[in-house]
């Protein structure tokens, strides 16, 4: 799986695509609405670009993130989880796909709890500074972006990890075994 040379941040949230071009206004950042274009050429354009920060919502993991919703919603086909995961996977393994370095969610709040549990609990478990809440608006994730601290990548057996999710729960999801108090 390759790593681009600028830091790629995806805005997850029902108001990505209106927000996401206003951060075209800043030096540093190419912003690229996913439109009707797919993940794999979403990729492609962002491995030409040349900037500090490269902002889009073509989120990788979005077919994994909906199954594994769906899976605990009862909503999600037996079986879905797992052909999403595997999908996935071969996208990512086959460059199609990059992973983000971070992912600003926004309005955490308002999603429904499983949802919730994705983003907060299942990404940011895995990698707790990579996924970052915000508000909806351009200046909250502009300020966002200026504020992103390091911390350790996506887990290195990818493959590992997203297999398992079928058994990660959502009200469980980012917890460690023995960290409750």
């Amino acid at each position: 799986m390759r790593r681009l040379s600028s830091t790629v941040v995806v805005v997850a949230g029902e108001r990505a695509a209106e927000i996401i071009p206003g951060l075209e206004s800043l030096h540093n950042v190419r912003s690229l609405v996913r439109g009707d274009r797919t993940p794999a050429e979403v990729t492609a354009a962002l491995g030409r670009a040349a900037s500090t920060y490269v902002v889009h919502d073509a989120d990788p993991l979005a077919a994994i993130g909906d199954a594994w919703t769906g899976f605990f919603d009862g909503t999600e086909p037996v079986g879905g989880l797992e052909v999403a995961i595997e999908t996935t996977l071969a996208d990512l393994n086959a460059d199609r796909l990059v992973l983000p370095d971070y992912y600003i969610v926004l309005e955490p709040d308002d999603l429904s709890p499983t949802r919730r549990h994705w983003w907060l609990g299942v990404l940011a478990g895995a990698a707790p500074a990579r996924v970052v809440p915000a508000a909806a608006s351009v200046s909250a994730v502009a300020a966002t972006l200026g504020n992103l601290s390091a911390g350790r990548w996506w887990p290195s057996d990818l493959g590992r990890w997203l297999r398992e999710l079928p058994r990660v729960v959502p009200d469980r999801a980012g917890l460690q075994s023995g960290s409750l108090a």
